[in-house]
């Protein structure tokens, strides 16, 4: 995990799919869930959707409060 992709997980957008436009920070889990268990996208997405599948899997989504209140 490179540390600039928690502030990108507030600022990048889902290009695509059911939650398109949707920050990926406030996609839900069981999306999220459906991309761990049929491949992550390759590329920066991936990486950050695999990022905030792991925060969410682990409860750990208010690691992002204080990123969002600094906005």
């Amino acid at each position: 995990m490179k540390p600039e992709h928690l502030s990108l997980l507030l600022t990048r957008e889902m290009p695509y799919g059911k939650y398109e436009g949707r920050k990926i920070a406030d996609l839900p889990g069981h999306y999220l869930g459906w991309f761990a268990r049929e491949g992550f996208p390759r590329g920066e997405l991936g990486e950050l959707l695999a990022l905030m599948y792991e925060l969410d899997h682990n409860d750990l989504r208010g690691l992002l409060d204080p990123l969002r209140r600094g906005r």
